[in-house]
């Protein structure tokens, strides 16, 4: 009896790869990062580092899929679409603050005009001024494009940060969500957007992003689980006898 052999397919979810990974899902983040800092304005930087790297990284996970054990793969995509639900989340937590007034709930909610940001992300993006008495539906839907875009690639770098979400704690993922918030209170974001960070600011934006954490880390670790990615490759052929 002779058996045929085992190809077992390459595996590029390495930590090298995956810090990568993480590098190139960091350039959403990095198009305000850069404007904050004087490094370039963020329309610079999105046409010509957010979007090739973005680019890239669609390049890799496509090479993965065609020649690796889809690993990679499985991974941004999993971590894209945990992303952008959670930012999901996020947001409709943020509803009642945002619409307090208009739906009667100041009284019991304060309004907090949290919206206010993703007009002037679109703005900035095409090279518009920051501040206009009214914003054109083009920059609002760039700026609510590019939010949610922030979702996505934090949900990558999530995944790529702790390498196997069916073993490593969920928690993670509330910790990396409540640090990213605390850490951009420190930069230029409130000043620039005009942002009067109070008490009730921090503490609602503080639980917005602790919902965004958790639903991030449970939806990952429940789909990875689901799909069996672990240090096995799931596709590899199995024993037949001749």
């Amino acid at each position: 009896m002779t058996t045929q052999p085992v190809q077992l397919e390459r595996n590029v979810w390495t930590p090298i790869n995956r810090g990568v990974v993480f590098f190139l899902s960091a350039m959403s983040i990095w198009c305000l990062l850069a404007e904050f800092y004087g490094l370039c304005t963020m329309r610079t930087f999105t046409l010509y580092v957010f979007l090739p790297a973005t680019a890239l990284l669609v390049i890799i996970a496509a090479a993965d899929a065609a020649v690796g054990d889809r690993r990679l793969l499985r991974n941004v995509l999993v971590g894209a679409a945990a992303g952008l639900l959670a930012a999901f989340s996020y947001d409709v937590f943020r509803l009642p603050f945002v619409f307090a007034r208009a739906w009667h709930l100041s009284t019991v909610v304060p309004p907090l005009p949290l919206f206010k940001v993703f007009p002037r992300f679109g703005a900035m993006i095409l090279g518009e001024p920051v501040e206009q008495p009214a914003y054109s539906l083009v920059a609002q839907l760039v700026g609510w494009a590019y939010h949610f875009s922030n979702g996505v690639t934090f949900g990558v770098m999530y995944l790529a940060a702790i390498g196997d979400a069916r073993r490593r704690s969920w928690l993670w993922a509330v910790v990396m969500a409540v640090g990213l918030e605390l850490a951009m209170l420190f930069t230029p974001y409130p000043g620039m957007f005009s942002i009067k960070v109070t008490p009730t600011f921090v503490w609602v934006t503080l639980v917005a992003h602790l919902i965004f954490g958790v639903v991030l880390g449970l939806i990952c670790r429940a789909v990875m689980r689901r799909m069996g990615t672990g240090t096995t490759p799931v596709d590899a052929p199995a024993l037949h006898p001749a």
